[in-house]
């Protein structure tokens, strides 16, 4: 099946040399000169992932994404030029999956939207086993893909929704970050550290009950990441209430 690319960005030139790379390599792409067009392509055509610049008249990237986050979690890559980390940070703040920036190798961006499509293509494919944890403040429903703190459900994200499960069915032992990274993000992604601390950073935000002091998600020092253990229950325990 040919996946569609939605190519959003305000210049001709960038959209010609994107855009016939891309077809030329079997995919097919949707083109929009601007935010407030892609968002109607989006929902139109239901592509398989975005390709989204920043700097765009009428709505700008920022705004495009939050937007498109609030109708669907397609992948979204943001191709901008700029580059300094407070804007990559941001960018993943604002719902984006990858950030590339400009000037770039047309074989990474490939690589980079190969990687975010196998991902989102295992999601759909592969559960996680039907693992249940609770000690009474954090309970996990991995079968179910539900999480709470004190009875109240927790929103996650597809990303930290897998980078929890990552690291709970390894639960009590430290993970690497490049092998965390190479596992919730790709294998193009071993050097991304930022893209995990920022995630490691929501998830305590949404599961700890003083982020600022962890129980859960621990930090070992140079190293990666652990899961405290939590109890085990079965599957029956877990309907009675």
């Amino acid at each position: 099946m040919t996946n569609k690319l939605l190519l959003i960005d305000d210049s001709q030139d960038m959209q010609k040399l994107v855009g016939m790379f891309l077809e030329r390599d079997g995919y097919k792409v949707i083109r929009a000169n601007n935010g407030q067009e892609g968002l109607r392509q989006l929902a139109q055509n239901q592509p398989d992932l975005v390709l989204l610049d920043i700097m765009m008249p009428e709505i700008d990237g920022w705004e495009t994404c939050r937007r498109m986050r609030e109708i669907s979690n397609i992948p979204i890559i943001m191709l901008t030029a700029k580059a300094q980390e407070i804007d990559v940070v941001r960018g993943l703040e604002m719902g984006a999956d990858d950030y590339i920036t400009k000037p770039f190798d047309l074989s990474e961006l490939k690589a980079r939207i190969q990687s975010l499509l196998r991902r989102t293509q295992r999601m759909v494919s592969d559960e996680p086993s039907p693992t249940i944890l609770s000690d009474g403040w954090l309970h996990i429903d991995l079968g179910k893909h539900t999480v709470m703190t004190n009875g109240k459900p927790i929103d996650l994200t597809p990303t930290e929704f897998r980078l929890l499960v990552a690291l709970v069915q390894k639960a009590g032992c430290v993970i690497p970050h490049r092998q965390l990274l190479r596992q919730v993000w790709g294998p193009e992604y071993g050097d991304e550290v930022h893209y995990l601390k920022l995630y490691i950073r929501y998830l305590r935000q949404k599961l700890e009950k003083d982020p600022g002091t962890p129980e859960y998600l621990l930090t070992e020092w140079g190293v990666g990441y652990r899961f405290r253990e939590l109890p085990a229950q079965s599957g029956d325990d877990s309907d009675q209430s």
